[in-house]
């Protein structure tokens, strides 16, 4: 709930500053309006200058010896009768708004009282008067007050109110994910890590119940290899994906102090890993990268440019086919931010359904153009689609689309400020968790890769 600006000024903590502003204007006016003109007087005043600085701390007590002073002024005679009455009456809202219980009733009938003792000589020929300075002087600040002290009640009650059913919400929506994330976790437990089981028994057994293909009796290497490859593979999805349940289930099953994000070191052998696997898939690529560079790009970004290098060589390996060439290139500006290039040159007649490069070629992913258009081409997967929103959570641009018989991907990072770049950190908390597992998996089978060393000059599209 917003405050007001007024809910302060009768709150309890400002009630010093409430009292000397009562102070300073009782001395202000008996200075500058009602200068009192004997010593007696400045006595009086004085001392309700005292009493209503009392107020601070006891504030029942001090409105109580007001009305007695009131009384004293009177019978004396004192010119500052009239402020006096005034600072009393005030005293009385003080305690009104300050306490509850008898306290301010008690504060109002001892003023009330004063106010009477002070007309006992028009009485009783005046005393509808009288009645009606008592219920003026003393009733309207009880009344006032109680007034005050009910709203300010009152509103305290309805923040407290709306805090903890704001409390709850939070409760139901963590409860809801918590559900939500259990029932993916299923889903995936029972539907994908049991065919991925199935399949890497399988081709486990495979290898070692291959015929003799060779002239000599021995296996043919090139199936050996690929089932080799496919093993390992399988082996690393199965670790991934028992991971990524075990982080959907319990999120802080995680050490707290475990990077769930690629570190800035790992990425130059990350992005090995990418190349020298597609390199085993029959894709001549050529990577235009440099060390010096990649460290200098924070984890976030590092992750992205992973992913855009991962998924950009795979439908070139799906859609160009093997045997054709690809290039990727990540470079570094000068203000920090980073571009990722993935081109292919179409491959052959032969290639994998997209090596026309044509927009509408079967099977080609979709893009995005550079005015945020969508590229539609034809049936395709989600791998794009979750790299725009890979990119566009980092503030930055994500193009694909046909040039030539080929394919481009190319995607702008900016650099993230800090606030920007914890925000991003949590919100890809869960899922880095997961993608760092199948990052350390991709590592362990890099082999090793001939690298160009990339100038710092951007590419042309």
């Amino acid at each position: 709930m917003n405050r007001s600006w007024v809910e302060p000024v009768f709150d309890r903590k400002y009630a010093p500053v409430r009292v000397l502003v009562v102070a300073g204007a009782l001395l202000g006016y008996l200075l500058l309006v009602q200068r009192p003109a004997q010593a007696a007087d400045w006595g009086f005043a004085a001392a309700g200058i005292a009493l209503c600085l009392a107020e601070v701390e006891w504030v029942f007590a001090a409105a109580v010896a007001q009305s007695g002073l009131l009384v004293a002024a009177h019978a004396w005679g004192a010119e500052p009768v009239a402020a006096l009455k005034v600072l009393a009456a005030l005293g009385v809202f003080e305690v009104s708004v300050r306490c509850a219980g008898r306290r301010p009733v008690v504060a109002s009938a001892a003023l009330a009282c004063a106010v009477a003792a002070n007309r006992l000589g028009d009485l009783p020929g005046e005393l509808p008067s009288v009645l009606y300075k008592m219920s003026v002087v003393a009733g309207v600040p009880l009344v006032l007050g109680a007034y005050v002290r009910a709203t300010r009640d009152a509103t305290h009650r309805a923040r407290d109110h709306a805090e903890q059913e704001q409390a709850r919400a939070e409760q139901r929506l963590l409860a809801a994910r918590t559900a939500e994330r259990t029932a993916i976790a299923r889903e995936l437990h029972d539907l994908v890590a049991h065919h991925v089981s199935s399949m890497v028994v399988r081709v486990g057994v495979a290898r070692h119940v291959l015929p003799a293909a060779g002239t000599d009796g021995a296996p043919d290497p090139r199936i050996t290899a690929v089932l080799d490859d496919l093993h390992t593979g399988g082996t690393a999805a199965m670790a991934d994906l028992r991971r990524l349940v075990a982080v959907l289930r319990d999120p802080d099953s995680i050490a707290p102090d475990a990077s769930p994000l690629l570190s800035p070191g790992a990425l130059a052998t990350a992005l090995e890993s990418v190349v020298a696997q597609s390199a085993r898939s029959g894709l001549l690529v050529d990577a235009a990268v440099d060390d010096a560079e990649l460290a200098r790009i924070d984890t976030a970004r590092g992750l992205a440019v992973l992913r855009l290098a991962q998924e950009g060589l795979a439908n070139v390996t799906q859609h160009a086919g093997a045997g054709a060439r690809a290039g990727l290139t990540v470079g570094v500006g000068g203000d920090g931010g980073v571009w990722v290039v993935v081109e292919d040159d179409g491959g052959g007649a032969g290639g994998g359904g997209g090596g026309s490069g044509e927009l509408g070629a079967p099977g080609r992913v979709a893009g995005v153009g550079p005015s945020g258009q969508e590229l539609v081409g034809g049936p395709s997967g989600h791998g794009l689609v979750g790299l725009r929103e890979r990119v566009r959570l980092l503030g930055g641009r994500l193009e694909a689309g046909p040039v030539g018989r080929g394919w481009r991907l190319r995607a702008e990072l900016p650099v993230l400020d800090g606030g920007a770049a914890t925000e991003t950190v949590g919100a890809m908390s869960t899922a880095g968790t997961a993608e760092a597992a199948s990052t350390a998996g991709a590592m362990s089978t890099a082999g090793a890769v001939s690298r160009k060393t990339a100038t710092n000059t951007e590419p042309h599209l």
